[in-house]
């Protein structure tokens, strides 16, 4: 069996917080295989990169390099998550075209080509996340490295017409052609990767989808919807029931009924959009007044970005509005809170939560939604609301799927979960296990890295 070789802007080092899941699965897939992750790891120094550390762990070697300022600055802060970020999720209203930031990306993109490649074997197969790490697959082939190389995409894929306003997009997106298998969310991401290339790159796309080039190259292109740790969900979720953090939300709420959103504090996530539902919730169904509490968890990232500042802005004063009109002596229907907590505890409150509010207005996945499922009481099961934009309503067709643009629809979603009963509520919530229990993260690097061996 062929190492694995995993490259990705963060390394999950051991002993790290892993509440996401994606590290737990391509651990275990480094373990099955011995191999080496590659990345950065999170430390910012004055002068110069590259300098290289590593750690071992059984059969992984954790390979990471330091960053300078100018870098995180540049690569991290300014071209990949003020460019390609908003360019992604389709908010070209937001996309910074600055040059020294593009420069900037291109050469951490090569430093971690320059470290990378003397680490390699023939035989490797080597397998590179997201969109910070675009160009790094073709700058591995100019520096002679033949070896099997797959990418996958986390976030959502847009239409060629939209990327095509990054300038210099086909040198970027170009990139791609050097991997052997370029994965993606789902089935419409990779349509829009075939389109961007058909377009952009000239490719004939093969009857089973595989881009072919002019000069022969094929590449193969596909949907690998991610999973979360299910199984560990399950039992974590119920052994929270008596977590102290638990046991006082649930009596905070005063017998009162549940709601809940977490999310990374991003306006791809419509949080606004969100809390505006939840008022108009309020103000359609009255008789529901009273009755639920929408606890909103939204950890504050990239705090520095002005655009996060003013989205911070913008949700507490919606969140006072509504609490203002709304709100009874003995009951805040809105809580609203900035900070982190254990992954052990939201998977309780996600257990706690009679409904789900997962809206974001576009989304590569969201394994919130899936971890909210699979924290559920099966005897009793809570209701998932979710977006249409989000990649796991393609895959979650048993919840109820809403136009997060659509504040009424929303706010009528939410009446429709609160008026449940609960043989829909069960039926619904196994509907919705089927996928998260037979696709999980597990599934999901197996079945990537069969797709990847067997590409060539």
């Amino acid at each position: 069996m062929s190492r694995l070789v995993v490259v990705s802007n963060r390394v999950a080092l051991p002993g790290q917080n892993q509440a996401g899941g994606l590290a737990v699965g391509i651990e275990a897939a480094l373990r099955a295989r011995g191999g080496v992750w590659f990345g950065w790891n999170g430390k910012t120094v004055r002068d110069g990169s590259g300098e290289l550390s590593e750690h071992r762990d059984g059969a992984i070697r954790y390979v990471t390099l330091d960053l300078s300022r100018r870098d995180v600055a540049d690569y991290y802060n300014g071209f990949s998550n003020r460019t390609l970020w908003p360019l992604l999720h389709f908010r070209l209203d937001l996309v910074d075209y600055d040059r020294a930031t593009r420069a900037s990306y291109r050469r951490v993109n090569a430093l971690f080509a320059d470290k990378l490649m003397p680490l390699l074997h023939d035989d490797d197969i080597v397998w590179i996340h997201d969109y910070h790490l675009i160009p790094l697959a073709a700058m591995l082939r100019e520096r002679g490295v033949g070896c099997r190389i797959g990418f996958f995409l986390h976030v959502p894929m847009p239409s060629a017409d939209l990327v095509s306003a990054l300038p210099d997009h086909a040198l970027l997106f170009s990139a791609l052609y050097a991997c052997d298998l370029v994965g993606f969310q789902t089935v419409r991401d990779a349509e829009r990767f075939r389109s961007y290339a058909r377009l952009f790159g000239g490719a004939r796309i093969l009857e089973d989808g595989t881009l072919q080039f002019a000069d022969g190259r094929r590449v193969r292109v596909g949907a690998f919807p991610i999973g979360i740790d299910t199984a560990r969900i399950t039992a974590q979720s119920a052994a929270a029931v008596n977590k102290a953090p638990v046991r006082a939300l649930r009596q905070s709420l005063g017998g009162r009924a549940l709601a809940i959103g977490v999310d990374r504090l991003d306006y791809s996530k419509g949080l606004p959009e969100r809390f505006r539902a939840f008022g108009r919730f309020l103000e359609r169904h009255p008789a529901f007044r009273g009755k639920l509490t929408f606890l909103q968890i939204a950890p504050v990232s990239r705090g520095e970005v002005s655009e996060y500042k003013l989205l911070r802005n913008q949700l507490e004063g919606i969140a006072g509005h509504i609490n203002g009109n709304h709100a009874d002596p003995d009951w805040t229907p809105l809580r609203y809170v900035n900070r982190n907590f254990p992954h052990s505890t939201l998977t309780g409150f996600y257990r706690a939560a009679a409904i789900g509010l997962v809206t974001p207005l576009r989304d590569g996945m969201n394994l919130v939604a899936k971890e909210y499922v699979a924290a559920q009481n099966p005897d009793d099961p809570g209701v998932l609301v979710l977006s249409l934009l989000a990649g796991a309503a393609l895959e979650l067709d048993g919840a109820l799927l809403v136009n997060p643009h659509d504040l009424d629809g929303v706010a009528d979603a939410i009446a429709v979960a609160m008026a449940m009963p609960l043989a829909e509520r069960k039926e619904r919530w196994q509907s919705l296990m089927v996928p998260i229990a037979g696709n999980d993260i597990h599934a999901w690097c197996r079945g990537f890295l069969a797709a990847l061996a067997d590409s060539r």
